[in-house]
C-alpha cells in the first residue's frame, strides 16, 4: 500500500513546492509572461526550461529501463495524431490560463497558499472537467 501511495504524494508535494517556489501559483506572474508587449515576466520560461530538462532526460533513460520503479509497466501515450478535440482543449486550456493565470498543476498548489482565490479556480475546473465526462458520456 505504501509503495503505491508515496511516489505519487512524494512527487507531487515536490511538484507543487517547484511551482510555489518558481512562482506559478501566482496569477499576475503568469499573465506577466503572456503579455509579451508590456510589461514581460521571464520567470515562466525558466520554470518550462526546467521541466524540459527534466524530461528529456527521463525519455533518454526510460528506454533502457525494463519496468518502471513504482509501476508493473509504463503507461505511455500510444497517439500522435492531431485531432479537432486535442486542438480544441488546447485552445480551451490556454484560453483559461490566460484570463485565469492557473492552470491545474498551480492552481492545486496554490490551494496551500491562497486558498480562496484558488478555489474559486479548482471547483471551476472541476465543474468543466464534470461537464465533459457529461457530454461526452464517460
Amino acid at each position: 500500500m505504501i509503495k503505491r501511495i508515496l511516489p505519487p504524494l512524494a512527487s507531487g508535494t515536490l511538484f507543487g513546492a517547484g511551482l510555489a517556489l518558481g512562482g506559478m501559483t501566482d496569477p499576475a506572474r503568469v499573465r506577466g509572461f503572456l503579455d509579451l508587449f508590456g510589461d514581460w515576466d521571464p520567470t515562466l520560461a525558466f520554470v518550462m526550461g526546467g521541466a524540459v530538462i527534466v524530461m528529456a532526460l527521463a525519455w533518454r533513460f526510460q528506454p533502457r529501463m525494463a519496468a518502471p520503479l513504482f509501476a508493473e509497466k509504463f503507461a505511455l501515450p500510444n497517439r500522435t495524431e492531431l485531432t479537432p478535440r486535442l486542438i480544441g482543449g488546447a485552445a480551451l486550456f490556454g484560453i483559461g490560463w490566460g484570463v485565469a493565470g492557473l492552470c491545474p498543476g498551480p492552481g492545486v498548489a496554490a490551494l496551500v497558499i491562497e486558498p480562496a482565490s484558488a478555489a474559486i479556480f479548482v471547483v471551476a475546473m472541476l465543474a468543466g472537467m464534470g461537464l465533459v465526462r457529461l457530454i461526452e458520456g464517460a
